[in-house]
């Protein structure tokens, strides 16, 4: 089932408040794991281009990064998810047809001389790759003049040299970042609504002469940079709040609601025969259950980004600590899934796609109760035993918690 890109000229906005500091490297390295293992489950599952089309949708990138356990609205996640893949995917790039260059700052330098060495190994047209990352930042840059400086480029490339930019500016005064998406496939003009999304708060006015109705005056001046704003920049449905907690507000209960039932309330033995990986319980088929969803939800799964944080917590601990058990529980079997897949055994692939389908299939009937405080409460207090770690250490067991059996479900759901 194909993924349905933003089409061209699809503006948006997403408030993502400026987070500073550095993740920590028992995170990271769980990142670059499962964010390279998901992106080899879609290409594997729906090709390249489907890739690029879900990099390019500002809602799907913001939860792959809640998926991977980075803050669930700050403006890390794009940092920090560029990063993890460009660890991950580059050490494949042969197999996976998938290259990634530029980055934050300096490395952000770098892509032109990236992007000619992947030019080089692949027969891609080198130049037209280098001005196409050029001209994207320019146009953000200088075309849009929003307020916000650039400070991160990263263009994805696959081997038959369509191509993608995430790239992020910053606003200090404002302690706000824009995200700004591009997809080749979707470009007709550089200097004309060039974009898929364009993410952050609306501040007013701003000049933006890559609108449609502005080539009148794109032909009339010299300096772009010195004509007076006459577009506003429209905006879309994705609005990050500044406060750090994810709240009932943030999610939408039906759907996690769903998710949590098809992996709390049903005997574990029962998906046994489905999953075909005998010993998962319930907890990390909660996780499994949210990673089948980035990999195969259609784009109206992702208006709710929060909730993909339910998969893994976040490193500040919000919803809940990393259960970093859980976790690398989680990429051993999306592993062995996309392994056995290749070799011509789709059986796992398949029982984790199957994830999705049954979970979108319950929230069709279940009507959410008030259970949202209660489970973000019960994840913390059994934080410990699944390995919970935060920037701060691990999670110490309640006391009075500390005799109870791993596993005991106190939460009902249906």
């Amino acid at each position: 089932m194909p993924y349905l890109c933003f089409g061209m000229g699809k503006q948006g906005h997403a408030d993502l408040p400026l987070h500073y500091g550095t993740v920590p490297q028992w995170l990271a390295q769980r990142m670059s794991l499962l964010g390279g293992a998901i992106v080899e489950a879609i290409v594997l599952e729906y090709g390249r281009s489907e890739l690029l089309c879900r990099l390019s949708d500002p809602f799907w990138f913001q939860s792959l990064g809640c998926v991977l356990g980075m803050d669930w609205h700050s403006s890390g996640i794009t940092t920090s998810v560029m990063n993890a893949l460009k660890k991950s995917v580059n050490l494949r790039s042969e197999e996976l047809g998938i290259y990634i260059c530029g980055g934050r700052g300096k490395s952000s330098r770098q892509t032109p001389a990236e992007l000619l060495a992947v030019a080089e190994r692949t027969g891609l047209d080198g130049e037209a790759l280098v001005h196409s990352s050029k001209l994207s930042a320019k146009v953000d840059n200088t075309a849009v003049q929003d307020g916000f400086q650039l400070y991160l480029h990263s263009f994805v490339v696959t081997a038959e040299g369509e191509w993608a930019v995430i790239q992020q500016g910053m606003n200090p005064a404002g302690r706000m970042a824009r995200r700004y998406h591009w997809l080749s496939s979707s470009l007709e003009s550089f200097t004309q609504e060039p974009h898929t999304c364009v993410c952050g708060r609306n501040q007013g006015l701003i000049l933006n002469l890559t609108h449609r109705e502005a080539s009148v005056t794109r032909c009339g001046v010299v300096d772009i940079t010195r004509e007076r704003p006459d577009k506003v920049l429209r905006e879309a449905s994705l609005i990050m709040p500044r406060h750090h907690e994810v709240t009932a507000g943030d999610v939408n209960l039906k759907r996690l609601g769903a998710a949590l039932v098809l992996a709390h309330e049903t005997e574990v033995k029962d998906f046994e025969s489905l999953l075909l990986l005998p010993g998962v319980g319930p907890r990390t088929l909660q996780s499994l259950t949210l990673v089948s969803e980035v990999i195969h939800g259609t784009p109206s799964r992702f208006s709710d980004p929060a909730r993909f944080s339910f998969a893994h917590g976040g490193k500040d601990g919000h919803p809940f600590p990393v259960p970093t058990e859980i976790y690398d529980r989680t990429i051993d079997l999306l592993d062995t899934a996309i392994h056995t897949a290749r070799l011509g055994n789709r059986d796992k692939a398949e029982a984790l796609k199957n994830l999705s389908r049954l979970s979108a299939s319950i929230e069709r009937s279940y009507e959410p109760g008030d259970y949202f405080e209660q489970y973000v409460e019960q994840e913390r207090r059994n934080a410990w035993r699944w390995g919970g770690r935060t920037v701060h250490g691990f999670a110490e067991p309640p006391a009075d918690d500390k005799s109870e059996p791993s596993g005991t479900r106190q939460l009902t759901l249906w």
